[in-house]
């Protein structure tokens, strides 16, 4: 693989651009629109993903911008100080083959992204900006890539950091927020409000998985408060034992049932995405419902219950949780290779509160 060759192919100042290219053959490259940014001024990189492999590579659309920006796929700092994520986290269904994006080799695929609407740039500093990107269902294996990339232990793709200079500004938010009030079927029942038009029968099904996912904190809280590393469920779901990552675990627990206890909760019913839900981290305590949502089962694996809880987790004051892996098989495989990124897996925590199986 050779990096300054791909860095020659563009014509522009080596401020704006940077890359790396890793071990699984995906050379990542930022492109900054421009090195000093007003505050008036939208701050874009352009993202391009190239297959230096000789082999075709398939990566998962979700941790790329092939649909948007849909999940944190940048580390951003100002002044050294990394920077919150104001986008989206969703909860979505295990991968199959048709979320992957197949490059052939020499391929490349670019998106042009608008990163002050995604990450508070509200700060007058210069900033530093790095594409990161890890989860261990980031690649599908092609015949012949699954040893090498099991071998060499690849996880993600990362660019080198580049830096630009922008005044600060207004804070910006999600911009989805629903439309609450009795004509498009808003309104407020048993202490939740409702946006985004939810039928009757929406907020029945909605009002059921809290209710679920109520008992589903309890028990979780129940079982960390009364065993030890001899638990099987936690093993299972966030690894080997140790004393601060389950103080980690169960201080989240403990938020989360306070959270779906004591604060005003919103669910906007406007998602019409396939997946479960999604929430943006700095905007408690509102969730929006996706399709999957709605034929999910109230309780069991991939549950009503357990989305509600999923989401909860991802609140900043609540757990902050990330979206590493989804699915059991998923979360399973992370517990094993990596628990300290198993205890900020927002389906990890779902599935320890679902516990289906039963475990002890």
């Amino acid at each position: 693989m050779n990096t300054k060759k791909a860095l020659s192919a563009i014509a522009v100042t080596a401020a704006l651009i940077s890359s790396s290219a890793y071990a699984d053959g995906i050379n990542a490259t930022l492109e900054m629109s421009q090195q000093d940014y007003k505050s008036s001024d939208n701050v874009v990189v352009k993202v391009t993903l190239t297959n230096e492999e000789h082999i075709p590579v398939k990566v998962l659309k979700w941790y790329t911008a092939a649909d948007g920006v849909e999940e944190a796929l940048f580390k951003v700092t100002a002044n050294g100080e990394e920077r919150a994520y104001l986008g989206a986290h969703y909860k979505r269904q295990a991968p199959t083959k048709n979320d992957y994006i197949k490059l052939k080799s020499g391929e490349s695929i670019s998106y042009d992204v608008e990163l002050s609407s995604l990450y508070d740039m509200s700060s007058t500093a210069e900033y530093e900006i790095s594409y990161d990107v890890s989860s261990l269902q980031l690649f599908a294996p092609n015949p012949g890539q699954a040893k090498k990339l099991a071998r060499l232990g690849v996880e993600g793709i990362h660019s080198q950091p580049t830096s630009f200079y922008l005044e600060g500004r207004e804070l910006k938010q999600g911009t989805k927020k629903g439309k609450p009030g009795g004509g498009d079927g808003g309104g407020e029942v048993d202490g939740v409000t409702f946006t985004g038009r939810c039928s009757n029968s929406q907020k029945t099904d909605i009002l059921a998985g809290l209710d679920a996912a109520k008992g589903m904190s309890a028990d979780a809280n129940q079982h960390l408060n009364g065993n030890n590393s001899s638990s099987t469920r936690y093993n299972t779901w966030f690894g080997n034992y140790s004393s601060s990552r389950w103080n980690t675990v169960s201080n989240n627990f403990s938020k989360i049932d306070s959270a779906l206890n004591n604060e005003p909760l919103t669910i906007d019913c406007s998602c019409k995405k396939r997946y479960f839900a999604y929430v943006y981290p700095t905007q408690p305590y509102k969730i929006y419902m996706c399709r999957a949502f709605w034929s999910a089962p109230t309780t069991g694996t991939d549950s009503k219950g357990g989305t509600i809880i999923h989401e909860m987790s991802h609140f900043n004051v609540v757990a902050g949780t990330d979206d590493i892996v989804y699915g059991q098989s998923g979360a399973k495989a992370l517990a094993i290779s990596d628990p300290a990124q198993a205890i900020q897996n927002a389906d990890s925590h779902e599935y320890f509160a679902e516990n289906t199986p039963n475990l002890n």
